[in-house]
């Protein structure tokens, strides 16, 4: 089988546990007690709002982290969904705004009432579809807006042709922002590569509250518990983590493997179970469907897994997996070897090859590697790189940076 230290061609990823900076430097805006003495600028993140995944995540942490820099959010979904309902922040005004796949104009007719109801100061979107609104609504008020870019739309998942048409939006709607923020600075390369000047892209790591302390753990005896968290859909590559877990069943390894998410649609769902019950699995993966509490399912695991086939931005799934001191085995897509360090965190394989997969999982059951020192590294990385507080001062910091009104005294 080969492993990650076989792969040559994933350039640069056999090196020290050394810390790389990112493309642009983040300064942090005013904030604590400076901040709370002044009314607060409020922001409109557009969103889908019909999940409450990785890019949802990001947008609730926010709600809840921004306040202490001087940034009141307000929520516009435009289609329904889990969010709503799901989100922390739910102190936060959410605006529905329906969007038919044609004819915007009334949603963005929608958008400038809630903007004016609300004194909305800046506007913030999240997807290619909320991008195509703000451009919008920009246009017809000069209200500034920033686009949060969470992953490569052109190579988002095996439907190429869906690609480019979701694409060439996401840049036409993109280039008009007046800063782009990307998740990893491989994002932030992707956006200057399709034309965007380097000094409109900014690199703000995602970000996840920490936990109060690494959780006190034996190494796993026996049986191992694997673990993997996704909105389930084809570009996760579920399936090549199905086909590792049957190799290493039929060499007598003890395992179960707990994955915690919902399904992108039925027929997904029953394409995967089926080939769990094809490949003899029923009685080791256990599909739980959609939590809200995720820490007790991390709790549960002793190795998470990200088997994904595309690039990722920066999965939030491994914050939240680092978090909670676990060691992870990962594909080495785009985004993810800026979080987990190959050797350090965890260990990283070639995308779509459910025999390095296996390799990979097998040097933690064999031992080959110290699992002790791999959570506690992934711990402290998360904790002092990839923090709640971390990104939303680096979200504050490009507000900061854009025309917008000045802060009046409470």
């Amino acid at each position: 089988m080969e492993t990650i230290s076989e792969i040559s061609a994933i350039d640069g990823l056999n090196r020290p546990c050394l810390d790389e900076g990112y493309g642009a430097a983040i300064v942090p805006s005013p904030g604590g007690d400076e901040a709370k003495k002044q009314k607060a600028l409020k922001v409109l993140h557009v969103v889908n709002g019909e999940y409450y995944s990785g890019a949802e995540r990001v947008q609730d942490n926010l709600a809840l982290g921004l306040a202490q820099f001087g940034y009141g959010v307000v929520f516009a979904c435009v289609k329904e969904g889990r969010f709503a309902e799901t989100r922390r922040a739910k102190n936060v005004p959410l605006y529905r705004i329906s969007m038919p796949e044609l004819g915007w104009r009334k949603s963005i007719d929608r958008l400038i009432r809630v903007c004016a109801q609300e004194n909305i100061a800046l506007l913030h979107a999240h997807t290619p579809r909320t991008a195509v609104l703000c451009a919008g609504v920009h246009r017809r008020t000069g209200l500034p807006w920033v686009y949060h870019a969470h992953s490569p739309t052109l190579w988002d998942s095996k439907r190429y042709l869906k690609n480019i048409v979701v694409g060439l939006v996401d840049w036409w709607a993109a280039r008009q922002a007046d800063r782009i923020i990307a998740v990893s600075e491989s994002l932030r390369r992707y956006w200057v590569r399709l034309g965007i000047p380097a000094r409109r892209v900014v690199t703000v790591p995602n970000g996840v509250a920490a936990w109060e302390s690494l959780t006190v753990r034996k190494p796993p005896e026996g049986s191992w518990v694997l673990g993997t968290m996704a909105l389930f859909r084809p570009r996760k590559g579920v399936e090549i983590l199905l086909e590792a877990i049957q190799v290493l069943s039929s060499r007598g390894y003890r395992l179960r493997v707990l994955a915690v998410g919902p399904f992108e649609s039925e027929q997904y769902e029953r394409h995967l179970k089926e080939m769990t019950h094809r490949l003899g699995l029923d009685e080791i993966v256990t599909w739980t469907g959609f939590v809200e509490n995720t820490q007790e399912m991390l709790l549960a695991m002793d190795l998470f897994v990200l088997p994904s086939l595309f690039g990722e931005g920066m999965p939030m799934v491994l914050l939240e997996a680092m978090a909670a001191g676990l060691p992870v085995v990962a594909s080495a897509v785009e985004g993810v070897p800026e979080i987990i360090r190959d050797g350090c965190e965890g260990l990283l394989v070639r995308p779509g090859s459910s025999s390095a997969l296996a390799s990979a999982i097998a040097r933690f059951l064999d031992g080959a590697v110290d699992w002790e020192s791999m959570r506690r590294a992934a711990y402290e990385r998360q904790r002092d790189r990839f923090s709640l507080e971390s990104m939303a001062a680096g979200v504050a910091a490009v507000y900061g940076e854009l025309p917008l009104p000045a802060r009046m005294p409470e």
